[in-house]
């Protein structure tokens, strides 16, 4: 079983159901179809609110379009120093953006705070024609630790981005995964705690390839649609996206499998703490679990032929650290995670 990521797995069967009953027939092209239409007064619905909803078929394409709505080429995007944005999108936001800056900032766990924030800013003071000049701040819900923001975490850093007159950006990869962990809603978590814009996950949630670009600042929205199109994300038959997002939200099937997902997550969490030697820096909170196994158990759990993504130790605590016999792995669950899958990894931990 593959535990190396929430990408490895295939669609959920609502979302392909919903696929073929949109496959017959004809509708208007390029995002002018009746699903898409439904999509977008869905995704109003779950934000509560009237918004901008934008369908894209990549999580980078979502991202980098995102910050690029927000940030002009002389501009700036403050995220954590490990961010999807910074380290996994092959430069697309530099590249969408027309050359726009990507400044990290370090914290433990996959998150910063107000106080690195406002650190990082004071080095690119405005009006300083030398310096890029601060644009957007970016925040990942769920981080690439695995952690969550709090709500009044997402509102003080949301604060100092307004204070400082830039827009605040949530990539939400695995949305629905941290709205399950927080116990909230989607307007509780974006724009009601100050953000501007959203990147809304679905492909990782049981989508086959579908995000949205959800915009609640009507001046951000303004000239999205050329964005999308002159970067070769509006597709023709736009409807196969709309079907998409229409079978993930229905019936909260989307909410539905975060859950699944996030409770195999704390049952290998549980488990896998039980296990002599393996070390968890901090608290299972969606669905990835991150471990420190001595190198016997991770010969066994991979001899066992149970796969998992070694990791970066950028964001451990002070005083966290991994020694030479030790692996630092990350662990991902998804709606289609079968019990005994999760109970045959930690056996075969057990045997390490």
């Amino acid at each position: 079983m593959n535990f190396a990521s929430d990408n490895v797995v295939g669609a959920s069967r609502p979302v392909l159901e919903a696929l073929l009953a949109a496959n017959d027939g004809a509708e208007p092209a390029y995002g002018a179809d009746s699903f898409t239409k439904r999509a977008e007064e869905m995704l109003a619905r779950v934000f509560e609110r009237e918004c901008s909803a934008f369908l894209v078929a990549t999580g980078t394409g979502a991202n980098a379009l995102a910050l690029a709505a927000a940030t002009p080429p002389w501009g700036a995007v403050f995220c954590h120093a490990e961010a999807h944005v910074l380290d996994d999108e092959c430069g697309a936001p530099e590249m969408f953006s027309g050359g726009a800056k990507i400044v990290g900032i370090p914290g433990v766990g996959g998150k910063f705070d107000p106080a690195g924030l406002e650190e990082a800013l004071e080095r690119y003071p405005r009006g300083v024609v030398k310096a890029v000049q601060p644009a957007l701040v970016s925040i990942s819900q769920v981080t690439e630790a695995g952690t969550l923001y709090t709500l009044a975490e997402i509102r003080a850093i949301a604060d100092v981005a307004k204070r400082h007159g830039l827009k605040t950006h949530l990539d939400g990869a695995r949305f629905a995964n941290a709205l399950d962990g927080l116990g909230c809603t989607a307007a509780e978590m974006t724009w009601k705690a100050g953000v501007d814009i959203v990147s809304f996950g679905a492909t990782k949630n049981g989508g086959l390839a579908c995000e949205a670009v959800v915009i609640f600042d009507k001046a951000l929205a303004e000239d999205f649609p050329y964005r999308r199109k002159r970067s070769g994300h509006t597709v023709s038959k736009g409807r196969l996206l709309g079907a998409q997002m229409v079978g993930y939200l229905e019936n909260d099937h989307w909410l539905d499998n975060a859950r699944h997902a996030n409770g195999a997550a704390r049952t290998l969490s549980r488990g896998l703490a039980a296990v002599a030697g393996v070390r968890l820096p901090w608290p299972t909170q969606a669905n990835e679990v991150f471990a420190v196994l001595p190198a016997l158990v991770a010969k066994a759990v991979t001899g066992a032929g149970y796969r998992f993504a070694p990791w970066s130790s950028g964001s451990l605590p002070d005083g966290f650290s991994i020694g030479p016999d030790e692996v630092f792995a990350r662990f991902v669950t998804s709606f289609a995670t079968r019990a005994d899958d999760v109970e045959g990894l930690l056996a075969a931990a057990r045997q390490g």
